[in-house]
């Protein structure tokens, strides 16, 4: 069973909200993890449901897990800032978990958050971060950084019916990232994977155990 906590820590734009999962099973966790959600703009929130599951099998592998709303999302303060200050925010999420826990970190995101990963990744090498899932990264929705200062292991996931990144397109695009790297696409799955979530959780507690 997990112990939720949730409060507010700071943010470059004001103080941002958070869900923390923490496995009480697991007494002495090596690894936490954090999940950044989709886009704002478009109603994506720490609830949507694949953030919810991925942050459910997550802390069911034994992380504490944080999830956050990005500026202007829930409770969190600010207003949408086209990924420049969302990247900022998911910046300060590592720091307050590293805080918590000073422990490395599986950064894993969903579509806008999956693109925010990227950037913070492409932006610094982040010691801190152990892995990296990017799911339903929407490679189909602009330019992706495919060169990252981070050098880390990187996984994706994403159903093979994905209205924002199609087959093709994802593995063109992870053809492009450096070893080490996995890839796994959900069959039957579009962009939020609905109906396959029990698949989608097989398919992220496997990746996670490579690394």
């Amino acid at each position: 069973m997990a112990v939720i906590t949730t409060g507010t820590f700071p943010g470059p734009a004001g103080r941002l909200e958070y869900i923390l999962n923490v496995n009480e099973s697991t007494t002495a966790p090596t690894r936490t993890a954090l999940v950044a959600h989709p886009h704002p703009a478009f109603g994506g929130t720490m609830h949507t449901k694949i953030v919810f599951q991925a942050a459910q099998e997550l802390a069911h592998q034994g992380m504490p897990v944080l999830r956050f709303h990005f500026r202007g999302v829930g409770k969190s303060e600010g207003a949408y800032d086209h990924g420049h200050g969302e990247r900022e925010d998911l910046e300060a999420a590592l720091r307050h978990l590293r805080g918590l826990y000073p422990l490395p970190v599986v950064l894993a995101g969903f579509s806008f958050g999956a693109s925010m990963v990227v950037k913070a990744l492409a932006a610094a090498p982040h010691p801190e971060v152990a892995q990296a899932i990017l799911m339903g990264l929407p490679v189909d929705r602009g330019s992706i950084a495919t060169e990252w200062r981070w050098q880390g292991p990187k996984a994706m996931i994403s159903g093979d019916h994905d209205e924002y990144a199609t087959v093709a397109s994802l593995e063109a695009y992870f053809a492009r990232l450096p070893e080490p790297k996995l890839r796994r696409w959900i069959e039957g799955g579009d962009h939020f994977i609905a109906g396959h979530h029990p698949e989608f959780r097989a398919a992220l507690a496997e990746v996670v155990a490579k690394f």
